[in-house]
């Protein structure tokens, strides 16, 4: 009898995470009948491409070490059962508020892969192909088959499930006319790319380089054109080494996302979803016409944050404002937009107490400076000031807001493709850097190694070299010999580097207009053009309009990864299993496959 298969191509913390649901939920669903689960990745299991433990040492992971887990807690909304395990501040011994490095993140991501392979029941046995994946085919009835790059023989599957993670794309019209225009005048482009897997070789030491996007992507960079060149820190002074290029940044803000907030919560958390819950995402789901992101959605989260700032700064700093909680709530919900930030107006006297969301989203929107020095001192405050509102309790609405952020991510998962822009604004509040990284920067800047260039920043390719300029600074141009595209890859499923891919839109299957595989968002499967889900085809991830926010989270904050992986896990078993009598006494066991 032939056993049944599956195969998972992307086994970093996606397909992990994936892996100790079908163990949790095995014992459950699936009976004694064996399984092979075959893992396709050419990197390492459990960390994968992106946390793998070959990288920088000096690269370090943007959360707090207490707020990454792998494993479920009883917050997460799912029908299979909870199998905890240690967040990474305690598997690794470190103090909670550490940003770890990501070589322990590695570590710690191959653990967690080890122990899911040991949690699965006798007879299952887990194979890993470290290969590529290059096509997917089958019929939607029977056997799909899996081809590897360089081997004959596809891997044969009852069931195919794609944790792509992370991907390159192939670039846009914009980036080929920007390479083909450095390669015919001998200068330096540098794509969208993962910065940890970029060739930085051709940045020469002194070199002038224009650097756009001042997210994630530009702090790695930094880090290894400064310290990785052999740069060093003493106290808030950077001492360079000489051998560093001095990097203009700027973006369509200008300013670095906002710093991690460095301290803890205290009292009476927000009643969180409050405006913005699975009811209001059911009833958008049921639009015969659809829903519009800005008309429809954008209204429910606006008031939803604006809801946990205020409850947060009606109780915790009742001195700052006229009016009672209860009074304030009664009036805040009944209220339309107007009507609301007049209520606000009169209640809470210091604007500077009152959210204002667009101008977080533009901070420099009609800010102008008369030189480019004024520019780097206007910079440095706005940078500085950040540091100090973040970690100063004063200011903890601003951590009611972020754990509304984190809600409000929650729903518009379940809403599938809400474009681009609320991914960026999401980061840019939520996931910004780490303070030592934003007291580098003050540093690098005051040394003359980094260079603003502020907002509304734009680059052209003329007369030999490239030029940038900005609003901040009417004016104003730098010209460079090298471009710097600081910012990840978008792959959509047409440009998506990943041959099984594009393979599979090519095959039927369906794309959002922002270019994310359609799935089913009840359990992933692979939807087609007309909105059938097949059968035997799953996708989990980012290449997804049911992206997660990460593939962990922070512990017991609902994890909506970890919801979609087990509501997965759990369509896979249902699937699978067949009441075929015992299976052959194979004991879970992990094996690098050479084949």
């Amino acid at each position: 009898m032939t056993r049944p298969a599956l195969v998972i191509v992307g086994a970093g913390p996606r397909g992990t995470g994936l892996l100790e649901r079908i163990a949790a939920n095995a014992p459950e669903l699936y009976g004694e009948t064996g399984l092979d689960i075959h893992l396709v990745d050419p990197h390492p299991p459990g960390a994968g491409r992106i946390w793998r433990e070959e990288q920088s040492p000096l690269l370090w992971m943007n959360s707090h070490a207490q707020d990454v887990t792998m494993f479920t807690d009883e917050t997460v909304e799912m029908a299979g059962p909870v199998r905890p395990g240690p967040t990474l501040h305690e598997w690794a011994g470190l103090d909670g508020r550490t940003f770890a490095g990501r070589r322990v993140q590695g570590a710690y991501l191959r653990w967690a892969y080890e122990r899911a392979v040991a949690g699965l029941p006798p007879g299952f046995v887990v194979y890993h192909h470290a290969r590529r994946a290059v096509r997917v085919d089958g019929p939607r009835e029977g056997r799909q088959r899996v081809w590897l790059q360089g081997r004959t023989l596809p891997l044969l599957a009852d069931l195919v499930v794609l944790t792509l993670g992370h991907l390159d794309a192939e670039p846009d019209d914009e980036q080929r006319e920007l390479t083909a225009y450095a390669r015919a005048h001998g200068l330096v482009h540098l794509p969208p790319d993962f910065t940890a897997d970029s060739d930085l070789s051709a940045l020469r030491p002194g070199d002038d380089v224009l650097v756009r996007g001042f997210g994630l992507a530009f702090v790695d960079l930094m880090v290894l054109l400064t310290e990785g060149r052999g740069g060093r820190y003493d106290g808030d002074t950077y001492v360079p080494s000489g051998r560093e290029p001095v990097l203009y940044v700027g973006s369509r803000r200008g300013v670095p996302y906002h710093s991690k907030i460095g301290y803890d919560w205290t009292g009476d958390r927000p009643p969180l979803p409050r405006f913005f819950g699975p009811a209001e995402t059911e009833a958008l789901l049921a639009r015969p016409d659809g829903f519009d992101f800005r008309r429809d959605v954008w209204p429910l989260v606006e008031k939803e944050l604006g809801f946990a700032h205020y409850h947060r700064l009606f109780t915790a700093h009742p001195e700052r404002v006229t009016l009672d909680w209860p009074a304030f709530e009664a009036r805040y919900a009944a209220a339309d937009p107007a009507e609301r930030a007049a209520l606000v107006a009169a209640a809470v006297p210091d604007p500077a107490d009152r959210l204002d969301l667009a101008a977080l989203d533009r901070p420099l929107d009609g800010v102008r400076h008369g030189t480019h020095d004024e520019l780097q001192e206007g910079l440095r405050r706005y940078v500085e000031d950040d540091l100090r509102r973040r970690h100063d309790s004063e200011h903890s609405p601003d951590l009611a807001v972020f754990l509304a952020l984190l809600s409000v991510y929650g729903q518009l998962v379940r809403l599938g493709d809400v474009g681009g822009w609320w991914h960026g604004f999401f980061s840019y509040l939520a996931s910004g850097p780490p303070a030592p990284r934003l007291r580098q920067l003050l540093a690098l800047s005051r040394a003359g190694v980094v260079r603003f260039l502020g907002a509304g920043m734009t680059v052209t390719a003329e007369d030999g070299v490239f030029r940038a300029c900005g609003a901040s600074v009417p004016g104003h141009v730098v010209e460079a010999r090298a471009l710097v595209e600081a910012r990840l890859p978008h792959p959509t499923v047409e440009r998506a580097r990943d041959p099984l891919l594009r393979a599979l839109h090519d095959d039927g299957a369906a794309a959002t207009p922002d270019g994310l595989l359609a799935v089913d968002r009840a359990d992933g499967r692979v939807l087609d053009r007309s909105g059938l889900p097949h059968p035997r085809r799953f996708a989990l991830g980012p290449h997804t309009d049911a992206r997660g926010s990460g593939a962990f989270t922070r512990p017991r904050t609902g994890g909506v990864a970890f919801r979609q992986n087990d509501a997965t896990a759990r369509a896979l078993l249902a699937f699978l299993h067949t009441p075929t009598g015992p299976a052959t006494d194979h004991r879970p066991r992990l094996e690098e496959s050479t084949r």
